[in-house]
C-alpha cells in the first residue's frame, strides 16, 4: 500500500508536531544540500522552530554572503520596478528584511561576545572561532603599526630636543667667554688711562734753574764785540719731551 496524502494543516499534538518538524527539517536540509551539490547552486536555508531556536544551512558555511548577494539582487530588482516600491506590500517586505537583517547582526554580536552559543554546532563554532582568530589578527596588526608610528615620533621628538639642547649649550658657552673677556678688557683700558695721567719725569725740573739760564743769555748780549762766552756744559739731565720746544723759542 502506498502512502496516504498528507494533509497540509497544523498539527495539534504537541509531539507529533515535533516529531514531523525534526524529521522534515533534516529532509529539507539533506535535500538543500543535495541541490548545492550536483547543482553547483548557492544555497541558503533558514528556519526558526516554535521556540525561537535557529536552524540554517549555507552552502559555503557562510551564510553573511549569500544574504548580501540576496540583498544585492532583490535591490537590483527594486531599481528595475520603481512603481513597485510605492506599494505598501513593497514597504512591508523591505521591513521584514531589514528587521531580520539586524537580527541576525545581534546574533553574531552575542556570538562573538561568547553568549548564546549553546545551540552552536562544531563547525559553526570552528568558523566562528576562526572569525575571532582573524579578527584578533588584524586588531594586533594594528596596534603594533600605532605602536610603531608613535615611537618613531618619540624619536624625532628626542632628536629635536637633544639639537635644541646643543645649540643653547653652545650659546651659553660663547656667553660665558665674553663675560670672562669683558673684565680683563676694562682692566688692561684702566691700566693705559692710569699710566698715561700720571707720567713724572726722570729727573726732576729743581736742578734745572730756568731763570739763571735766561739772565746769563741777557749778560751776554750787553757785551758788544766781545766773544760770546760759550755757556757751561749743562749737566747731564734727562729733559722731557714737551719742555724741548719751549727752550728752542727762547
Amino acid at each position: 500500500m502506498g502512502r496516504g496524502k498528507v494533509q497540509l494543516k497544523r498539527i495539534e499534538n504537541k509531539i507529533n508536531r515535533q516529531v514531523t518538524f525534526s524529521k522534515r527539517r533534516a529532509g529539507l536540509l539533506k535535500k538543500a544540500n543535495e541541490i548545492s551539490v550536483l547543482c553547483d547552486a548557492d544555497v541558503g536555508v533558514i528556519i526558526f522552530s516554535t521556540k525561537g531556536k535557529l536552524f540554517q544551512y549555507a552552502s559555503d558555511s557562510r551564510m553573511e554572503r549569500i544574504l548580501a548577494r540576496y540583498e544585492r539582487c532583490s535591490y537590483a530588482e527594486s531599481l528595475a520596478n520603481p512603481t513597485d516600491q510605492e506599494s505598501p506590500g513593497s514597504w512591508s517586505l523591505e521591513y521584514a528584511k531589514l528587521k531580520a537583517r539586524i537580527e541576525f547582526l545581534e546574533k553574531n554580536k552575542r556570538h562573538y561576545m561568547g553568549e548564546d552559543i549553546d545551540s552552536l554546532s562544531l563547525k559553526e563554532l570552528q568558523n566562528l572561532e576562526h572569525q575571532i582568530d582573524s579578527s584578533m589578527k588584524h586588531i594586533r596588526s594594528r596596534k603594533n603599526q600605532l605602536m610603531l608610528e608613535s615611537i618613531s615620533e618619540l624619536h624625532k621628538k628626542d632628536r629635536a630636543l637633544k639639537d635644541e639642547n646643543n645649540k643653547l649649550a653652545k650659546k651659553i658657552k660663547e656667553r660665558e667667554k665674553e663675560m670672562a673677556e669683558q673684565p680683563n678688557l676694562e682692566q688692561q683700558e684702566k691700566q693705559d688711562t692710569n699710566s698715561s695721567s700720571s707720567y713724572v719725569p726722570s729727573q726732576p725740573l729743581n736742578s734745572f734753574n730756568l731763570g739763571e739760564m735766561y739772565e746769563a743769555a741777557g749778560e751776554d748780549r750787553e757785551i758788544e764785540g766781545a766773544p760770546a762766552a760759550q755757556p757751561p756744559p749743562p749737566p747731564n739731565i734727562v729733559m722731557p719731551q714737551w719742555l724741548l720746544p719751549h727752550l728752542t723759542d727762547g
